[in-house]
């Protein structure tokens, strides 16, 4: 078995948890993937905020559990709070 480094690890143990759930309508879930991927490519402004690294640690767990990159989970939240259809959900 090849060497795992620390995430490769993390993922693997999450797995074997079975903390990963099949997608329901794969289909579905590829088109809203790929529209995420197509929004990214089209940005033509930066900004730069301070944040603190347990949140950004927290975004980017949650984007890795998203399957997509973490400045896109940020801008998705971002474009949905802006357009009111961001919900809030109990944690």
């Amino acid at each position: 078995m090849p060497k795992l480094d620390k995430e490769e690890k993390e993922l693997v143990e999450s797995f074997d948890a079975g903390e990963w759930k099949s997608v329901r309508d794969k289909d579905g879930a590829l088109k809203r993937y790929q529209g995420y991927a197509r929004a990214t490519f089209r940005k033509d402004r930066r900004v730069n905020i301070r944040i603190t690294s347990k949140d950004l640690e927290a975004l980017q767990k949650r984007a890795l559990t998203e399957g997509i990159p973490y400045q896109t989970l940020i801008t998705s939240i971002l474009h949905k709070y802006i357009h009111g259809r961001l919900k809030e959900q109990n944690l």
